[in-house]
């Protein structure tokens, strides 16, 4: 177990959508600095194979099956945490549904609200009920917490097609640097990561998320990568160190960020 600059020992961390994919990459790393790791998935089986892996880390580890569209799924989703671990010190709000549109001009309002359902108020009532918990700690003599939503870059690129989804990741954006400038008084820090092109299970990605030589890209990968400056797609592997260093301590005095990890596929000409 480590005890360097990012140790996370003593810690609690909340991710949602983490028995998968980027959120289990974000889990990841935090387990592998020693924190406890709690994750909310509705797959069982998908929860059992990660709370597995977390647990080989030799951290305490378990899974909710949490629907973050409820707010008071959430809320009862934060009691057991707390009957269990008796704190929370981090939370990534990453639980959402991929784009379910295709144009401006065909999108439904049922998809367009069944989408923010999950990927907009799901991520506040579960960033606001975290925020709650911190800042009880905080009045009671223990400031501090780290509140993190995963975002992408349509909060900064015009993508086609993707009305809800791009909303609902720029309107929580917008919600990070209030929760920002708010909570700091508290010890508490809120900031977003936002992820370029990553290469998951869902697109051929392997279990463990780690990084896979050339060969075993897609044309989509290869697509992607040619307009990366490092080029290739981003990888599970990749997150797991924002995710311990926004866990840690280290990252007090960092607040009100959004962090673009995207290989600068935005800023490569």
């Amino acid at each position: 177990m480590s005890k360097g600059l990012f140790d996370l020992s003593g810690k609690v961390a909340l991710i949602t959508g983490g028995n998968s994919g980027l959120g289990l990459g974000f889990a990841r790393g935090i387990a592998k600095q020693g924190g406890d790791v709690v994750i909310w998935g509705r797959s069982a089986e998908k929860n059992a194979k990660a709370i597995k892996e977390l647990q080989s880390y030799g951290v305490k580890a378990s899974a909710y099956a949490v629907d973050v569209a409820s707010q008071q799924e959430v809320i009862d989703g934060y009691k057991a945490l707390i009957d269990e671990y008796g704190r929370i010190d981090t939370v990534i709000a990453n639980a959402g549904m991929p784009p379910n549109t295709r144009s401006v001009l065909t999108a439904t309002a049922e998809q367009y609200h069944s989408l923010l359902d999950t990927n907009m108020h799901g991520a506040f009532y579960t960033l606001q009920e975290a925020a709650k918990l911190m800042v009880a700690r905080a009045e009671a003599g223990e400031p501090g917490g780290s509140l993190i939503f995963c975002g992408s870059l349509s909060m900064f690129q015009g993508v086609p097609g993707i009305v809800s989804y791009a909303a609902a990741k720029g309107g929580i954006g917008a919600v990070i640097r209030c929760m920002a400038s708010e909570l700091g008084k508290h010890g508490i820090r809120a900031n977003t990561i936002a992820p370029g092109y990553i290469k998951t299970g869902f697109s051929g990605g392997s279990d463990d998320g780690a990084v896979q030589a050339e060969e075993q890209w897609s044309d989509l990968d290869k697509h992607f990568a040619s307009k990366c400056a490092i080029p290739r797609p981003g990888f599970a592997a990749d997150f797991e160190g924002i995710a311990a260093y926004l866990a840690s301590d280290a990252s007090r005095w960092h607040t009100g960020d959004t962090i673009v990890i995207d290989g600068a596929s935005m800023i490569n000409l």
